[in-house]
């Protein structure tokens, strides 16, 4: 029994059928569309949810269902200037058959998902041609992007993962056209992801030989290399010679001296830690959360196992291919460390490991426990010493336990899959604003401002999703927006809020009643990047002062939900000042 369970889970070679293949690969994909199933349910839970990141990247794509759409609006106009091209004519088709793009923003995940699990799959088994390891590879891939809210976004970076793996695979096949193809794909959705594959075509032209360095023999690998370069070329030099209203990109000088991003910024960068600043930081770390679920250490022992072919048979197996492991870790540490040599032209440095190091780490993981599961069963085959009951019970059990655990281990965590959906609690707020006109202009310091452009489809002022500080021809026109609205929301002046009102345009202001008091505005994390102003009315407000809005929100309301209060601008503009 063991011997035939072992031959049916661990097939090699021309041992494997292909209705053993389509088996583990249907399954490998049923996880996929799983996990995926469980975020589309939060997804359409109610009328009004959304994706974190999809509020600053896809909100100004329903301009392309009704071009009348935050017209002169700062924000979108910044946002859709920055977004890859690929990205956004993907989308833009969508519209074309009137899908409204938060829909599509919903649903792209399953599908991406889908792609990068049957990639993965083929990827595993063009290293280990055991279907077994292909589809243990995916479940941890799968299990680990879903512990992460990167292929939820549906935005520019979810697509590294089926065009990255995608890269891979064709590379690995030497399937000339796809591999350029996926090249061309990724400059256009994701230009990070671009530069690694450049990388790994040129470092696979160097090999190791008998203790030596030498350069590859097989002409394939500088056709694909010449060709691919050529394809990243063309693809990049567009966006190398563009030239934007919303440049120049923060330099590190500049970034040091602003507190956006320090610790405790709205874009934390800068960590008085080390090792958490080149390790585990978000932005600038190397290898930050990255190791759930905790099988994927289990990658870690592969370099060690594949030398012991004594003890792990099924080793011998592995092809020549499983260089292109090394290969991308190698090529994205050089990227991670280019990035921070060139802070922040490259953009983050984090950018270029935490993605292809989780994607390394489990296919990885899927190849050496299945060389640990064979080992396992091959050792259960030999021990003719114990009894049938005894030895079919431990190595049956034992591969059973591991299989399943794996299978079962997201029922053990507390949010799985990790969304970051956010949920509208004001619909009413919503549809208010969504009856105004097109043109419409609210200003609000509230958080509730950064769902207003998806939720209601109207302009906001400034809010603290969109303060996105790398390009200074924005964040300066940003934050300048933001220091004369502090200024304005809390002077005991109407005059100066009424100078606010005409030279911004404001149609609405939107004001919760407690942001007023002096502790709401101390412990409100984003405002507190913009000093010296917040400090300075932080203090007027514990002597006592009394904001020129404050007695204007019973006389110019026009709706109240929970503690946020809707105030015209125009009401403001006709207030006659007391003396």
């Amino acid at each position: 029994m063991i011997k035939k369970f072992h031959q049916w889970l661990i097939s090699t070679g021309e041992k494997v059928s292909k209705k053993q293949i389509i088996f583990w690969l249907s399954l490998s994909l049923t996880f996929a569309a799983s996990y995926a199933f469980l975020a589309l349910q939060q997804a359409f839970s109610t009328d009004y949810v959304v994706q974190d990141d999809a509020r600053q990247h896809v909100f100004w794509m329903r301009r392309f269902l009704d071009p009348d759409l935050f017209p002169n609006d700062l924000i979108a106009n910044y946002f859709q200037s920055v977004a890859p091209w690929g990205y956004t004519w993907f989308y833009r088709g969508a519209t074309l058959f009137n899908i409204d793009p938060f829909f599509f923003n919903k649903l792209l995940p399953i599908f991406l998902g889908l792609i990068t699990t049957a990639f993965c799959f083929g990827v595993s088994m063009e290293i280990l041609p055991v279907p077994l390891a292909g589809f243990l590879g995916s479940l941890l891939l799968n299990q680990n992007l879903w512990l992460k809210d990167d292929l939820v976004t549906a935005t520019p970076r979810a697509f590294l993962y089926p065009l990255f793996m995608g890269f891979l695979y064709y590379l690995l096949r030497r399937s000339f056209w796809p591999c350029l193809l996926t090249i061309a794909l990724q400059g256009l959705f994701y230009p990070h992801s671009l530069l690694i594959s450049a990388g790994i075509l040129i470092i696979r032209l160097i090999t190791w030989e008998n203790g030596r360095i030498k350069l590859s023999r097989d002409p394939q690998d500088y056709w694909f290399c010449v060709s691919g370069l050529a394809v990243t070329l063309i693809v990049l030099l567009p966006f190398a010679l563009a030239t934007s209203e919303y440049d120049p990109v923060v330099t590190l000088k500049e970034a040091k001296q602003m507190l956006e991003f320090s610790d405790e910024g709205r874009t934390s960068f800068f960590e008085t830690d080390l090792g958490r600043f080149w390790f585990h930081h978000e932005r600038s770390g190397m290898i930050p959360d990255i190791w759930r679920p905790s099988f994927l250490l289990s990658g870690l022992l592969l370099p060690f196992l594949i030398p012991l072919r004594r003890w792990f048979p099924l080793a011998q197996n592995i092809r020549q291919t499983v260089n292109i492991l090394p290969q991308t870790l190698l090529v994205s540490i050089a990227l991670f460390l280019l990035a921070h040599a060139l802070l922040f032209q490259l953009h983050l440095p984090s950018r270029y490991t935490h993605n292809t190091f989780r994607i390394v780490l489990a296919i990885a993981a899927g190849i050496a426990l299945t060389l640990l599961l064979d080992a396992i069963l091959r050792w259960g085959i030999s021990q003719r010493q114990l009894s049938f009951s005894i030895r079919q019970g431990l190595i049956l059990g034992l591969s059973l336990y591991v299989i399943i655990s794996l299978i079962l281990a997201p029922t053990s965590w507390k949010q799985f899959p990790k969304t970051v959906y956010r949920i509208g609690e004001f619909p009413t707020l919503y549809q208010y604003f969504a009856q105004q006109p097109k043109n419409t202009l609210i200003a609000s310091l509230e958080e509730e401002a950064s769902n207003l452009p998806s939720f209601s489809g109207r302009s906001v002022l400034v809010a603290s999703e969109y303060a996105i500080p790398y390009n200074m021809g924005y964040y300066r026109r940003f934050r300048q927006r933001v220091l004369d609205l502090i200024k304005a929301q809390f002077s005991p002046n109407l005059a100066e809020v009424k100078q606010f009102i005409q030279k911004y345009d404001i149609d609405f202001w939107l004001v919760s009643r407690s942001s007023f008091s002096p502790d709401s505005l101390a412990n409100n994390k984003w405002l507190n990047q913009y000093q010296p102003i917040t400090k300075k009315t932080i203090e007027r407000l514990h002597q006592g002062t009394t904001p020129a809005l404050v007695p204007l929100i019973d006389r110019c309301r026009v709706l109240e939900v929970n503690d946020l209060v809707v105030m015209p601008g125009d009401c403001i503009l006709n207030t006659q000042m007391s003396h």
